[in-house]
């Protein structure tokens, strides 16, 4: 049984108890038919509270013996006021609080009451920012962890919403998937909800629905989990730049909104609760130490699961392994959107440069190159005079069919298939040292 009907239970319940006082009260006043009256009420009453509960814990509960007896019990005060025209108020009262109590404790002992754990992902390749907790509330027996992707839109130069994209059918085989149409969280009123989104209305390239907006979801759950969809740099809490460098992470609406924010170590919650403390004002200091926790990244977790399987798509295997069958050194090769913002022209000068050093060198080196999942959506929206240029480089390289081009949601599969990460600064590095896998980041401006 959920909280949301436990609390019905209860109240109907508390409609007993109300009406036991209210039958003494009438037999104290010998106004029997009154009394009768409120019996025959209290009789329909139980019979709705013990369906309720059936419906919920199957027939047969054993609440709902207790309940028949408690019936029994009420048709017989009943009949015997009938037949007497008289009924002790005293004795009455102490035998319908007799039954009444059985009940109660049954309920409080019984009944299980489960949580509800939601997930609300948009993107299927940030799904690892989320996936350990919901396995570890999957494994709980009671929690119904229901995973529900949120249809997101790409955003117009003037910010107003473009397409909209659903992403649930590109979730791993294992994830069952809830459709958000179909649920209702006024009447289901979830115990946990936990987003990766934080930006609501604020970002520039996409938004996800207006519906869950952080703004929205806290009024719809006792506790909306934020958890970051990026791992960054560790940062030293007394480095003043650095930290200053972080506020744009801190200060978004899911961070302000939401009950609970999990971040990636103890020094960046330090950073979090400084950097909202300086923005909010010192006497918010004791709620961010509150909300803010440093738990550590999912995504931490998912690039160290040893036990997930990597499955390579046949196209890529003639690429990844020599003619005698032996594998080639793969180097992962990540773009991101702050480079291309900020560098536009050189950026695709610089791609273009490195796809053609490593195509002279395809023989020995599998190159695996992975944009930012965003780095479509951000050109057309911020960057539209680069849109064709970029589009040409993607389908030339797709084309001439001597690299990888992934543009699929399992980006674990890409480190674990690498032997080495270049390009920009990204948390992807981040995910990379945790493997062990070696970094090397471009510079824009030097070209081989």
């Amino acid at each position: 049984m959920y909280k949301q009907n436990k609390k019905q239970i209860d109240e109907m319940f508390h409609i007993l108890l109300w009406a036991n006082d209210e039958i003494k009260k009438a037999i104290e006043k010998r106004q029997f038919e009154s009394a009768l009256d409120i019996l025959e009420q209290c009789q329909d009453a139980a019979i709705q509270l013990g369906t309720s509960i059936e419906e919920c814990e199957g027939e047969g509960f054993v609440t709902v013996s207790y309940i028949e007896e408690f019936c029994e019990e009420i048709y017989q005060i009943h009949e015997d006021i009938m037949e007497n025209g008289f009924a002790d108020a005293i004795s009455t009262h102490k035998k319908i609080s007799k039954s009444l109590n059985k009940i109660e404790q049954s309920i409080r002992n019984d009944i299980p009451v489960k949580k509800i754990a939601v997930f609300l992902p948009y993107k299927a390749s940030m799904w690892d920012s989320l996936e350990s907790v919901w396995k570890a509330a999957d494994s709980d027996p009671d929690c119904d962890a229901i995973v529900m992707p949120i249809p997101y839109y790409d955003k117009n130069p003037d910010g107003s919403f473009a397409d909209m994209h659903y992403e649930g059918e590109q979730f791993p085989d294992y994830v069952p998937i809830t459709d958000y149409q179909n649920y209702d969280f006024a009447k289901r009123r979830p115990d946990m909800i936990f987003i990766h989104n934080p930006y609501d209305e604020c970002n520039r390239v996409t938004s996800v629905h207006p519906f869950f907006y952080s703004l929205k979801l806290k009024n719809l759950t006792d506790q909306l989990v934020y958890i970051p969809y990026f791992v960054l740099d560790e940062i030293d809490p007394k480095n003043k730049i650095a930290v200053q460098g972080m506020k744009h992470f801190c200060t978004l609406p899911g961070v302000a909104n939401s009950h609970l924010v999990i971040v990636q170590s103890e020094k960046m919650r330090q950073v979090y609760i400084d950097v909202l403390t300086e923005w909010a004002g010192e006497a918010s200091r004791a709620v961010w130490e509150k909300k803010i926790l440093g738990l550590g990244s999912p995504k931490f977790d998912r690039v160290l699961d040893d036990s997930i399987d990597v499955q390579v798509p046949e196209e890529w295997k003639k690429i990844l392994y020599k003619a005698d069958g032996t594998k080639k050194k793969v180097i992962l090769y990540n773009t991101g959107l702050v480079s291309m913002l900020e560098h536009k022209e050189a950026m695709l000068d610089k791609i273009e440069n490195v796809l053609q050093t490593f195509r002279e060198k395809q023989d020995d080196i599998a190159l695996l190159w992975r944009p930012h999942p965003l780095m479509i959506a951000t050109i057309k929206s911020m960057r539209t005079e680069l849109w064709e240029r970029y589009k040409k480089i993607i389908t030339s390289y797709r084309e001439d069919g001597w690299g990888i081009y992934d543009d699929t949601t399992d980006l674990e599969r890409a480190i674990k298939l690498c032997d080495a990460y270049y390009g920009d600064l990204s948390s992807v590095i981040q995910l990379c040292k945790k493997a062990r896998v070696p970094v090397m980041v471009q510079n824009v401006d030097v070209l081989e």
